[in-house]
């Protein structure tokens, strides 16, 4: 036995290192352990980041955060065909407090949080994969990384939404692909100056735009933009299932998606920098068996730990926050002297406490409700049906937008379940 730690966290992403970090504080002797070659190199994720959870485990990280802009304007966009309708909301106030969020590159961010759990007393290791779990009697009481056998009290896996470890511990069912989505990004270079003149924003502010409709070609999905200091990251999720089953390429999906005119003015005159992907799961609680095993615990992606209603993309806030979740279950086993799935349950009341259980199961079945193919197809062919005629002005006489509204309906869908689905969206989101 080469090594021996009181935890070791696998997976330097949000998860992994805030685990790393809140456990450093506890006087944890913690081994944090990448695959990449730094951390953040093989990560992706849209680029957003709410900032709630930061308070929690770093008071005063805006000192020295990689922040690229706070967002400071939310927009819906719909597209069909050639055409866009938004619905905006701008707050100049939100660039601080609990409340703000910001844009980030997931190397500069992810080595930043990961260089702070150092600092706190955490070992970091990169290059390096676990291979497996050290087992004792049944029961995982570390990792083996190649010849190296690490021992710990407590394992937890970071390590995103494929989880191989996590399905080796017996935590992770294989994922089906109704339960995973593809997502595509890609981080268009531009000056700085351009995107603050071609957003309206300021020096330090961003915006957030999300997409649905023509923007993943009908398929179950959406897009998003977000502002960087100097670039843009656009980027689609889309349903793997609906991609293998009408034979589409993601590739040929985020180009059809980049080149709608309402994109391309925004993107015009830049250059494509970066390109990633990665399999994102969809269902959140829906998916997961357990996430709490003797010596094991589950933080993030691997967890199932994201939210999408529609609206909203959340992945890292309850990464993080479910980081600090289970370094205080690991706080409340080591009191107890007890690592077992008994001593670790207090994991899920730390989990509640932070409400990243009591989000997840707020929109538990907002997954299920985003299957539906008319919202993708449908819906916003209607809504911009309609906003077309209402604004068109040719001379031919005007028509009510109560009779508007019917006769683009006419013949789209029976009204029962139009109702059934706004009923169901009430319910969900």
């Amino acid at each position: 036995m080469a090594e021996r730690f009181d935890a070791v966290v696998v997976g330097a992403g949000p998860a992994g290192s805030a685990a790393a970090l809140a456990l450093a504080k506890e006087k944890f002797s913690v081994l944090l352990v990448e695959r990449g070659r730094t951390a953040g190199s093989k990560n992706m994720f849209g680029g957003r980041v709410y900032a709630w959870p930061l308070f929690d485990l770093l008071p005063e990280w805006q000192k020295d955060c990689p922040v690229e802009r706070f967002v400071t304007r939310e927009s819906l966009a719909f597209l069909s065909g050639d055409a866009s309708l938004s619905v905006q909301f701008e707050n100049p106030a939100s660039t601080s407090g609990r409340a703000a969020s910001f844009t980030a590159l997931r190397p500069k961010f992810d080595e930043w949080l990961a260089k702070k759990a150092e600092a706190a007393g955490a070992t970091l290791i990169t290059g390096i994969k676990v291979d497996e779990l050290l087992r004792e009697g049944g029961k995982v009481r570390g990792v083996v990384a190649g010849p190296d056998k690490i021992a710990a009290n407590v394992v937890v896996l970071a390590e995103g939404a494929m989880g191989p470890l996590a399905q080796k511990a017996g935590l992770l069912p294989e994922l089906a692909p109704k339960a995973v989505s593809v997502g595509v990004k890609e981080t268009v270079e531009l000056p700085a100056a351009t995107i603050q003149e071609r957003f309206a924003l300021g020096e330090k502010e961003g915006a957030a735009v999300v997409y649905a409709g023509d923007a993943s070609m009908g398929l179950r999905g959406g897009g998003f933009l977000y502002t960087n200091k100097a670039s843009v990251s656009l980027g689609l999720v889309v349903s793997s299932e609906d991609l293998a089953r009408k034979k589409v390429e993601v590739q040929e999906v985020m180009e059809r998606f980049r080149l709608h005119p309402s994109i391309q003015r925004l993107l015009k005159g830049g250059k494509v920098g970066e390109y990633s992907a990665h399999l994102v799961p969809e269902l959140g609680l829906g998916m997961r068996a357990k996430y709490i095993a003797d010596g094991v615990l589950l933080a993030g992606d691997a967890a199932g730990f994201l939210i999408n209603n529609g609206y909203t993309f959340r992945g890292v806030d309850l990464a993080i926050a479910s980081g600090i979740a289970a370094a205080r279950a690991a706080v409340d086993a080591r009191a107890r002297g007890d690592f077992s799935a008994a001593g670790l349950a207090s994991y899920d009341r730390h989990l509640r406490a932070l409400n990243v259980l009591t989000d997840l199961e707020r929109f538990r079945s907002t997954g299920g409700y985003l299957k539906n193919e008319r919202l993708f197809s449908l819906y916003p062919k209607l809504l911009l049906g309609i906003t077309e005629k209402v604004y068109t002005v040719d001379g031919s006489g005007k028509e009510r937008i109560s009779d508007v509204v019917l006769q683009e309906m006419k013949g789209k869908a029976p009204l029962f379940k139009m109702l059934k689905d706004f009923l169901d969206a009430a319910r969900s989101m």
